[in-house]
């Protein structure tokens, strides 16, 4: 296993990204989506066989603190060592593309799945300016309670000016949200109940969380989130 680099190359990327014009237009997040699912059936392919002749996966090691969602990049040049893995996606970081692979479910099913790094390079830009705010000021930007521990982002006292980002599992606008201890996450309540209708899935309402749901039926890692119940016939983020 081999150290995590850091965030520092993915601003380059995010710039080079915005220069090119419209984030996600139709046609741009067809290719993208294009362009993960087949990144992952080769990656996939990859890693089943990486672990067949060593019995181990080709993971970069994370942090103790990372999100599960988050923690285990795959080391493309350990694929590549053991001649597994001719040409790295062009959709990954490593080609210059926006993707960071990860590998899922280690322990019992490892599934190749990406993190959209705009995602997530925007929840720690939100959370960078949330900490300057609270440092000057002494208290958090909360806006409304969108949830209960969790609220809105006040962009304008914190002069936060860009321009939205899509969900990388609908194309629709996302969101973020602030809890009490001044973390960011993204709000995928409206990308699992559209999972969850199209899929036809009966969630209970147990302590069972619904993000697997977006593994399941999508290609990205929900980064940046927190867990999600079933409440009130509806995804819930909870504390």
């Amino acid at each position: 296993m081999k150290p995590r680099h850091g965030w520092t190359a993915v601003v380059i990327v995010l710039m080079c990204a915005l220069l090119q014009g419209c984030l996600y237009p139709k046609e741009q997040r067809k290719e993208n989506l294009s362009s993960a699912k087949d990144g992952i059936v080769l990656v996939q392919h990859a890693v089943d066989d990486y672990q067949r002749k060593t019995g181990l996966l080709p993971l970069i090691t994370a942090d103790e603190t990372v999100s599960r969602y988050e923690k285990f990049e795959i080391d493309f040049q350990e694929l590549q060592a053991k001649d597994v893995l001719n040409t790295i996606p062009r959709d990954a970081f490593e080609s210059g593309g926006m993707n960071r692979y990860l590998i899922l479910d280690e322990e019992t099913n490892p599934t190749v799945r990406v993190m959209d790094l705009k995602t997530a390079q925007r929840a720690n830009d939100l959370e960078r300016k949330i900490k300057q705010y609270q440092q000057q000021n002494g208290k958090l930007p909360l806006g409304e309670r969108r949830y209960e521990g969790y609220y809105e982002i006040d962009l304008a006292a914190i002069k936060a000016n860009e321009k939205p980002i899509r969900s990388p599992y609908s194309g629709e606008e996302l969101s973020f949200m602030l809890n009490e201890q001044g973390q960011v996450f993204a709000d995928y309540a409206r990308d699992l109940m559209q999972a969850i209708e199209q899929s036809q899935i009966q969630p209970q309402e147990t302590d069972e969380d619904l993000r697997p749901i977006l593994i399941e039926q999508g290609l990205y890692s929900p980064v940046k989130s927190t867990a999600y119940r079933w409440i009130g016939e509806k995804p819930v983020p909870v504390p």
